[in-house]
């Protein structure tokens, strides 16, 4: 069996030189000399015996095998880093890593951490922000903050209150003459829906609460993140689903606006959730006890 291992410098001079197809800005980015990010690039040429680059005047192209062999080694590079992560934070007792959704981060975790690090500035932070569950790196955390319905295997979790969907608008919709005045009216409106696998579309589901289930949107824009649907709400593109899990501050500095009075009680949420090895960590307790009551009694006083 052959072992033929390069070098990890030329491993990271061949990603940085095929993300900015250019010898010149990989070599800014590693600290090296544009010879030296040259010679590594040949080194591993003549290691795997094919070329990784084609070379036209001034500018440089991945040949089909570097375009595969990319794949691999940002990947593997990827893994490496994360696993380095791992390893330095678990030797260091008051680092804790936070995983969080990120529009939960940016709406209701961020303006309250500030409070958490005047309670406990022994406790270093480290925040990871994730769109989706489906990364295989999604478990690498101490506590998290995941949506859903609470039931997530190897997981423990605790909801941080229930959650309420309403329709979403920016005042500018109502201030150029748009009537909005029932849920009927949402059909002369376009709508924004939410295609997320984790904040889930439940449009549906509120235009039953409100017994217009029949309703069929004439004009849609579909975002595939919720914070995308929020600003074009806010930017007065059309109406969104709002969740009081998230719109609070929008609706609190007038960003949006509910026109309805009308809520349905989701059947998700949002959860602080731990894997079993984090259990019996104290830093992890203690910001469970700190989100739980800070972050989740703010959302507690969102509900109508």
């Amino acid at each position: 069996m052959r072992n033929r291992l390069p070098s990890m410098m030329s491993l990271r001079a061949f990603e940085a030189t095929a993300r900015h197809l250019s010898f010149t800005r990989a070599a800014i980015e590693l600290h090296l000399t544009q010879t030296a990010i040259s010679h590594q690039i040949k080194n591993l040429e003549d290691l795997l015996q094919v070329k990784l680059f084609v070379r036209n005047a001034n500018m440089i192209a991945l040949t089909e095998a570097g375009e595969a062999y990319l794949r691999s080694v940002r990947a593997a590079i990827m893994e490496i880093s994360t696993a380095t992560d791992r390893a330095t934070d678990q030797s260091d007792e008051n680092m804790l890593t936070v995983q969080c959704l990120g529009l939960f981060a940016i709406k209701r975790l961020l303006p309250h951490l500030h409070d958490f690090r005047a309670q406990h500035p022994a406790i270093s932070l480290k925040l990871r922000t994730i769109q989706s569950f489906e990364n295989k790196f999604h478990h690498d955390f101490d506590v998290a903050i995941w949506h859903g319905s609470g039931d997530w295997a190897g997981m423990t979790t605790e909801k941080l209150a229930d959650e309420e969907v309403f329709p979403v608008c920016s005042a500018r919709l109502l201030a150029d003459g748009a009537v909005l005045k029932s849920p009927d009216d949402l059909d002369h409106h376009t709508i924004i829906r939410t295609s997320s696998v984790i904040l889930r579309d439940e449009w549906p589901f509120w235009l039953e609460t409100a017994k217009t289930s029949e309703m069929k949107f004439r004009s849609e824009i579909t975002c595939d993140y919720m914070i995308t649907s929020l600003q074009a709400a806010i930017d007065g593109l059309g109406i969104t689903l709002g969740r009081s899990g998230v719109v609070g501050p929008d609706l609190a500095a007038g960003r949006l606006i509910e026109p309805f009075s009308i809520r349905a009680r989701s059947m998700f949420s949002y959860h602080v959730v731990w894997p079993a090895r984090s259990s019996d960590q104290r830093k992890v307790q203690v910001f469970k006890n700190w989100l739980v009551k800070r972050v989740g009694d703010a959302l507690q006083s969102d509900l109508s």
